[in-house]
Formats: structure tokens, sequence, C-alpha cells
């Protein structure tokens, strides 16, 4: 039997689609079967909320409807991974194994106990970011510490050319169900609706600077989970965006940027657990138990801060402005460690990248490179009184606070007796006092970072 004859297998993780996948394409063109394996991986599934757990399930599904259209299926196993794969290309006779690298430490871990079982079996590609890790380097060598150059030379880099598809036919082997999703996905499943998703951002792209950070309106792509779950490729989408207007150049530096964490976290394998600026990991955090609590629930007397942990909860997705709020609240305001924070974002978005995550929270805290300097905090009142003025986010999420009329709404102890009377909100019962007072907690953040590095 040829190479050709001999089936090849794609081994489908963060890229669950057919089109612009480079790892898909070369085995089609190098083989006349395919066989589309994916591995249900206990430990990934446990650590998902159920948001996340569901999208994936449905895009599983997905993806299982579109290969039985060409006649194939989608072959699911049950991990581990590090046994489930050697022993699929063990039973097509050693057949070529195809895979899409991933930068977390999991998958790191992971893909190399396949590698080391399967040998030169393995063929590895890099369909997750624009640029694959290591070509985006400084003239040193080295990857940049700072976004701006790292972004620079970004747009300079030319694309490391992807393999063009072939005809290849998935084939059917034995596996077990997919299973069902408890809930309804909070997309619409597959590439098929990824696409349609980016022709509807088409539309309001142009306006991305002045709405992006308004969470009360379509003002983002929602294109982060169809980035996390791989059903349309970053590359696509830069493609189909362009740069020809400021709203498409600040939209596709955004790509940059999810680039660069990325990179980062294949060079840092410890991003999500140590500060890259090794003094902040000498902060005395406070980590009040009862104060976290109150965050994770959304009951911490902030409207701004409240709305975006019950969007959180009760949907799986938080807006970014309002994850940036959130967060510079947890750490800067509470004294939490970004971990805890961090690892919390994590279980619950179903858009949870490790890469983008975690560099994303140590911005936030001050602790990573090209970090947002300690001593910026934000103000929770202020941030919500200029980026939902007329309360309509909070008036969704803390329908508690409904009553009360525009911008009075993210600071409901200013208002007047008679105010609070007429809205129906009697603060300390029906309504939480906050839990502390910004303006005492921003001058005791400010000295514990000071000790820190000094």
């Amino acid at each position: 039997m040829t190479d050709r004859q001999q089936p090849g297998i794609v081994w489908f993780r963060r890229d669950l689609r057919l089109d612009d996948n480079p790892a898909w394409a070369a085995a089609t063109a190098a083989h006349d079967e395919v066989v589309a394996l994916f591995v249900l991986e206990p430990a990934l599934l446990d650590s998902a909320g159920s948001f996340r757990r569901d999208q994936l399930l449905a895009h599983l599904h997905s993806l299982d409807a579109r290969l039985q259209t060409l006649g194939g299926c989608l072959v699911v196993r049950e991990g581990p991974a590090a046994i489930a794969v050697p022993r699929l290309v063990s039973e097509c006779d050693g057949s070529t194994l195809y895979f899409n690298a991933d930068s977390t430490p999991f998958a790191a871990r992971r893909d190399e106990a396949v590698v080391a079982a399967v040998g030169d079996a393995a063929r590895i590609f890099h369909g997750l970011t624009v640029h694959e890790p290591g070509s985006v380097l400084t003239q040193k060598g080295t990857l940049s510490q700072v976004f701006t150059p790292f972004f620079k030379r970004w747009t300079a880099v030319p694309l490391t050319p992807w393999p063009e598809a072939g005809e290849a036919r998935p084939v059917a082997l034995q596996g077990v169900p997919i299973p069902s999703p408890e809930g309804a996905p909070r997309q619409d499943p597959g590439e098929d609706a990824a696409w349609q998703r980016l022709t509807n951002w088409l539309d309001r792209v142009d306006e991305y600077p002045t709405t992006r950070d308004i969470p009360a309106i379509d003002g983002t792509s929602d294109l982060s989970a169809d980035l996390k779950f791989g059903t349309i490729s970053a590359r696509s989408i830069c493609d189909v965006v362009g740069r020809s207007t400021q709203g498409r150049a600040a939209f596709v530096r955004q790509l940059a940027w999810r680039d660069w964490w990325a990179h980062t976290l294949t060079l840092r394998q410890d991003l999500p657990d140590v500060a890259l600026k090794a003094k902040y990991d000498n902060i005395v955090w406070r980590n009040d138990a009862d104060e976290f609590w109150r965050w994770c629930v959304g009951s911490t007397g902030y409207p701004i801060v409240d709305a975006g942990m019950r969007q959180l909860s009760q949907t799986g997705w938080m807006h970014n402005r309002v994850r940036m709020i959130c967060a510079s609240f947890l750490v800067k305001d509470l004294l939490v460690d970004w971990r805890r924070g961090e690892r919390f974002f994590r279980h619950h978005l179903v858009d949870a990248d490790v890469a983008q995550n975690a560099g994303n929270w140590q911005w936030v805290a001050g602790t990573g490179p090209d970090a947002s300097p300690y001593f910026r905090i934000f103000n929770p009142t202020s941030q919500g009184q200029k980026f939902d003025p007329s309360g309509e986010y909070v008036r969704q999420w803390v329908p508690e606070l409904a009553g009360l009329a525009g911008a009075a709404i993210h600071e409901p102890g200013a208002s007047t007796p008679a105010a609070l009377e007429a809205a129906g909100v009697v603060l300390g019962e029906t309504y939480p006092d906050p839990i502390v007072a910004h303006k005492e907690a921003r001058l005791r953040a400010l000295d514990v970072y000071k000790r820190a590095v000094s």
C-alpha cells in the first residue's frame, strides 16, 4: 500500500473546521482517505464550565455533520490522548498523523507524549494564530517584550504558506457517540455560523474604535469563541477584514495582540502561574475569602462590576471593557491574587483561551510584559458612568437597580433617599453597600505594590 492509499489521520483539537486548516489540507492533499479524529479529554471537559462544554459539543456535532456530507464522520475516542491517539495510529498500520500545534502547558505535555509514541508519523502545523510562534522576532532574534514593536514586525513578516487542500474522502471508523450538550450553546455552532458572524461584523467593524468599549451595544465582533474553538481561522478573519479603514486596522491590531500572547505562552509556559515581572510576586495579597466570593457572584456593591460578573455567570461571556474593570477591581481594590481571578474567568468563559486570559490578567495586574502600570487603578464608578452612561448595561444585569435613572445607577449611595425609595432600592437589603471604599482601597493597593517592588 502506498502512502497515498494509506489513510491519513487528522487530529482535531482547537481547529474545528475544514476550511483554511493546514493540518486537514496537508492530509487531504497527501492521502486518498482521511480519518478525522477528536479525543474527548476528561481533564479538559472537567475544567470547563457548562457554557464552554456545551459550545464545544455543539461544534463537534456540526463538524461531524459536515464530514458526513462528504461520506465520513468525526471519529471520537475517549482520552487521555496520549493513549488514544497512538492507539489509533497503530490500528491504521502506522498511518501519518496530522495536527495543528497549541501553546498551552496542557497541550505541550500531551503533544510531547503523543509525538514520543508515534515518532516520525507525526506532522505538525500551525493553524491557531496568524503567524506561528517564533516567526515574529526582534533583530536580536527574540520575542519583543513590548507590544508596539512586535506589532510593527508582525505587520511586516510575510505569512508562512499553508498547504492547499486535496480531494481526500473522510472515512468512518468506530468511535464513541458525541455527547449531547446539556443546554443550548451560546452561539450557533460550526464554521458556516462562524463565517456568518464574520460577515455580520463587516457591517459594524468601521465603527469599532467608537463602539468597542460600550457594553450595552453590539460593538464587538463576537468572534472570540470562534477563535477559541477554531471554527474560523485568524488568518481568514485578517484577510476578510483587512486594514482599509481606521476601524478595520484597530480590529486587526487586536488579532496581533492575540498572537503576541500566544507567542509569549509558547516561550513562557509559566505565564498563568508566575508574574513575568518577577518582583511582583512579592505582593502580599489579602485574599479575603468573603470578598472574593462576593466578587464571583456579583455582589460587590459596585454596579458595573456586579453586572459583568452576573453576565459571566449567566451567559459564559463578558464584554471586554467590563472584563478589565472587574479584573482591576479584584486585584487592586480587593487585593486578591490575579491568579485566582484568572482561574475563575478561565473556568466560566466560553471563549477562555489560556494565553489570552493569563496575559490580559497580568496586564491588568501590572505583572506582565508591556503591562498597565501598577498605579493605573480603574475607578469602577467612573468607568461605569463613562462607558455605560445611560445605565442600560447595568439595568439589564442588575435589575434591582433598574428604577434608578441614567448614570445615577452607577452610584446608588449618592442618590437621595427619595430617589432610592422611588426606585425600590434599599441599600444593604435589596442591593449591597460597597464592600470597600474605592478611594481608600486605591491608596492601600498603591502602598502594597510599592512595598513589593522597593
